[in-house]
């Protein structure tokens, strides 16, 4: 178990930075990472610089923002499973509010604030956890832990339920679960008096795709599935009117891939990323060791592989997009690095710009 505490990397960086101009980098200690990095960001060429690190929290895996962007919270990657709180009174210093809280489900890959709740994807027992957020945004032991029941045709990955992801909708009245393990994703009701979630339905996908991931287009009607088990994104019509999702079709996202086929080499993709107009997905391969470029029409129904090209490392855990939008950035966990790329604006084509070292990364999140 990581020890608390923290130390400084390079200097203690400025408060009162637009928005985007800190970043946020988790990591796995086990593996050798430094837990949660701080880096000020520069807006302009994308470039990083860190000035602070902390391992007051073991495998630090995934992280989100409150609302606010006062409180960053973070998932405990461990066989017990936790979720952890951290002050962002100084951005440059995150303070935990406590100590990491059990989540009462294993190995919590994912995690995002839903009303007064936050939400863990717990992918070892295939459960959904709901953590009751204080006035203060520290955390309090669940209120309620939903398990999810089902499995796969893949033996080796889908012997059960395995929810990697949980998503909120646009809308606020709705949270999706993507289980890897039941190829399914399971709504929730956000309960109106309470915030609890509650069962409300679940989606199937296609046997053996093994979905991971979840993103909206940002008209809030469409939702775009990664498909870890098969290089595909399934597309998905949402109505947030009566929480109903509707898979429509199916988009390689290595070339070469057709949806159903066997791939020539094993890839395992990671995270999605729509563009903020909406014009763009991308997604980070795992094995292929690349960032693709998918072209959205207008509907956003259809999807066309425009290209892939390298991540600058091995093994791209996380993709995220600074809140700009001309910025992409790719958590090579296995190379140990963070590298940014620049979007070119009117292919959506990544361009290299640089890379820092971070041993075990495995997300970046902007404030």
């Amino acid at each position: 178990m990581a020890r608390r505490g923290g130390g400084a990397v390079a200097g203690t960086g400025q408060q009162g930075r637009r928005r985007g101009q800190r970043a946020y980098i988790g990591s796995f200690t086990e593996a050798g990472g430094r837990g949660l990095t701080v880096a000020d960001v520069d807006t302009a060429t994308g470039a990083l610089t860190p000035v602070h690190a902390t391992d007051a929290v073991a495998n630090p895996s995934f992280l989100a923002l409150s609302p606010a962007a006062d409180v960053l919270y973070a998932v405990s990657e461990t066989a017990e499973g936790a979720a952890v709180a951290f002050s962002l009174t100084d951005p440059a210093r995150p303070e935990p509010l406590g100590a990491p809280v059990p989540v009462r489900g294993a190995s919590p890959t994912h995690l995002a604030p839903a009303g007064a709740h936050l939400l863990t994807a717990n992918y070892g027992s295939g459960s959904v956890s709901a953590l009751p957020v204080r006035a203060d945004g520290g955390l309090e032991e669940p209120a309620v832990v939903l398990p999810h029941r089902g499995g796969g045709p893949v033996a080796d990955r889908q012997e059960g339920p395995h929810t990697h992801a949980v998503v909120p909708d646009p809308s606020g009245r709705w949270v999706l679960a993507v289980d890897l393990g039941t190829d399914s994703v399971w709504t929730y009701a956000l309960d109106p008096a309470t915030g609890v979630p509650r069962p409300h339905g679940e989606t199937p996908l296609r046997p053996g795709t093994g979905p991971r991931h979840l993103v909206f287009h940002p008209r809030g009607d469409r939702a775009y599935v990664l498909n870890e088990l098969e290089s595909t994104v399934t597309v998905c019509r949402w109505d947030a009117s009566a929480g109903a999702l509707k898979p429509v079709g199916e988009t390689p996202v290595v070339p070469g891939e057709r949806p159903g086929g066997n791939s020539a080499a094993p890839n395992f993709p990671s995270a999605p990323v729509v563009s903020p107009d909406g014009r763009f997905l991308w997604v980070a391969n795992r094995g292929h060791d690349t960032i693709a470029t998918l072209a959205l029409d207008a509907s956003g129904d259809a999807l066309g592989l425009r290209a892939a090209v390298d991540c600058g490392g091995h093994w791209p855990r996380d993709l995220s997009a600074h809140p700009g939008g001309h910025l992409l950035y790719a958590a090579n966990e296995r190379s140990g690095d963070v590298t940014w790329f620049t979007v070119e604006p009117d292919t959506g084509l990544p361009r290299r710009a640089g890379s820092i070292e971070m041993p075990a990364a495995s997300c970046v999140v902007f404030a």
